[in-house]
């Protein structure tokens, strides 16, 4: 975000203040949560960083989603939603996520309206100014007391996370990664990086994305396929056998009736 956003944040619309929040009635919070806009500024965003950083964001939220939706959990997962603190400048995470909410559309997070803040939130770095994501950006979230933060930067291929030791408190510890997996607890997920991609574990199943796990369903359907046709091969090949087998079996008996000659009849 650009140094003059940050001097500027005054000019930016803001959630009220809890204090204020709490002197309002139904009908004037739901026309607060109206006026906020559903969008930031050009001067509140980064700069566009390209495929790169598009990419990572929309294939792990392919992957949680495709996670969490089978298990009909109340996960809510968004991306570049702008989020309303009370009182705070908004802010719009690259991936965000929050545990037992309802998960339909939103354009906005309004932290006051909701009932809960955001629980994790990932940022995908890519180029430009690398102390938003690695500095402010740390401190921020602790502050507003967002129990997990991941740093994907994928200019230098690193993975960086970030945890709450406790949910009061407003500074975060490094999150030491285990075999070169980084735990998150709120998603109950491992992050790894391998071969230059960011992939998830949950124990030792790798989540695969939409257009892997096709690929995987139809090389299980071509499996599938040529074992019915090897079953169907031998199958017919067995048929064949025994149809021979017959055969000759016909054959010899007719044989041994002519070696026996006329009126002659098998021993007793």
């Amino acid at each position: 975000m650009p140094q003059r956003a940050q001097e500027r944040g005054d000019a930016f619309p803001r959630a009220p203040t809890k204090e204020e929040w709490e002197r309002m009635s139904t009908e004037e919070r739901a026309q607060v949560v109206e006026s906020l806009p559903g969008e930031v500024t050009w001067d509140e965003m980064a700069m566009p960083e390209g495929d790169l950083h598009s990419q990572a964001k929309l294939e792990t939220l392919d992957v949680l989603r495709g996670f969490f939706s089978p298990q009909g959990r109340r996960v809510y997962l968004g991306t570049e939603l702008p989020v309303y603190y009370p009182d705070e400048r908004r802010f719009a995470p690259d991936l965000l996520a929050v545990r037992d909410v309802e998960t339909h559309p939103r354009q906005k997070w309004v932290v006051s309206h909701e009932g809960k803040g955001l629980e994790w939130v990932m940022e995908v770095h890519v180029g430009g100014d690398r102390k938003k994501d690695a500095e402010y950006n740390v401190e921020r979230y602790a502050r507003l007391r967002v129990a997990e933060y991941f740093i994907y930067d994928r200019a230098r291929e690193r993975l960086e996370a970030y945890r709450l030791p406790t949910p009061e408190a407003s500074r975060y510890e490094r999150i030491a990664p285990e075999k070169g997996r980084y735990r998150s607890e709120v998603l109950g997920l491992e992050f790894e990086l391998a071969g230059g991609k960011l992939r998830l574990w949950a124990g030792n199943a790798l989540l695969l994305k939409s257009h892997e796990l096709l690929e995987e369903e139809s090389r299980r359907a071509e499996e599938e396929s040529r074992k019915r046709e090897e079953a169907e091969r031998r199958a017919e090949e067995e048929s064949r056998k025994r149809e021979e087998a017959e055969r000759r079996l016909v054959k010899l008996q007719a044989e041994l009736e002519q070696l026996r000659g006329p009126g002659t009849r098998p021993p007793s």
